[in-house]
């Protein structure tokens, strides 16, 4: 048994892109090693299957781009639960593979939606909660093309550039109150999220982590759930790198 087996006990958490692959499995060994979850997720019907295979104490499908529906969402969470001590922000898509001088207005615009604006609506709506508690991890998905910007993806590398530069701003307002928050740059792992990719893509990405392979989603859930555990106490407005040495900085 993990020494770690019982960290989140009497802990709670609200997990976005709950229903698939790093969402899923940080909310799975949340609730494994003690705590509560709510997961949101855009699928629904996903969201129902890993709601009952995690075991969530509560799960609402939403779109994360909504601001109204997060704040809903965030109160009826904190309710459901009784507090909410820790936000995963792992919702996301990779919009289109395209260079910038053809890619798709729209594509930009829904890929800066969620994966920028809908963790910064998160965040908004989860914040108070923590501060009226004196606690609060918040953990924001990332990735390496935040970083370095990968080709024909300039969409999601500058929404996850922005991911960064917000968690550093956030980290920064709340050190001292009781409330850390980091981001998590991983390179490419394997998940769902790969299927809205052309295999050139991810042979690309492949090919530029120096251990030869694509992560598991495990490695980067452990370290999401160190990021949001009580250990995690001296650090914020930081990166965590879960990337096969791609990036060391």
């Amino acid at each position: 048994m993990s020494v770690f087996s019982q960290r989140f006990e009497g802990r709670t958490a609200i997990v976005t892109g709950g229903a698939s692959g790093l969402g899923r499995a940080a909310a799975a060994r949340i609730v494994a090693e003690g705590g509560r979850v709510a997961i949101w997720d855009l699928n629904p019907d996903a969201l129902a299957q890993a709601a009952e295979a995690v075991g969530a104490h509560h799960a609402v499908a939403l779109d994360v781009s909504d601001q109204s529906a997060v704040e809903e969402a965030a109160r009826e969470s904190n309710a459901v639960l009784g507090r909410t001590d820790i936000l995963i922000a792992s919702a996301g898509i990779t919009g289109a593979t395209s260079p910038v001088h053809q890619f798709p207005a729209d594509s930009w615009r829904r890929v800066i939606d969620i994966n920028l604006n809908g963790v910064f609506y998160c965040c908004r709506a989860v914040v108070p909660f923590m501060l009226a508690n004196g606690y609060g991890r918040i953990v924001n998905v990332a990735s390496v093309a935040g970083k370095e910007g990968n080709p024909n993806a300039s969409a999601y590398s500058a929404s996850k550039a922005g991911v960064i530069g917000l968690t550093k701003s956030l980290g920064k307002e709340l050190a001292g109150q009781g409330v850390i928050a980091n981001a998590l740059t991983p390179a490419t792992f394997e998940s769902p999220i790969l299927e809205q990719l052309p295999q050139s893509q991810v042979d690309y990405m492949r090919s530029k982590i120096p251990m030869g392979r694509l992560g598991e989603v495990s490695e980067s859930a452990a370290m999401v759930c160190f990021m949001a555990s009580e250990e995690c106490s001296f650090t914020t407005a930081s990166v965590f790198d879960t990337s096969g040495g791609r990036t060391t900085y």
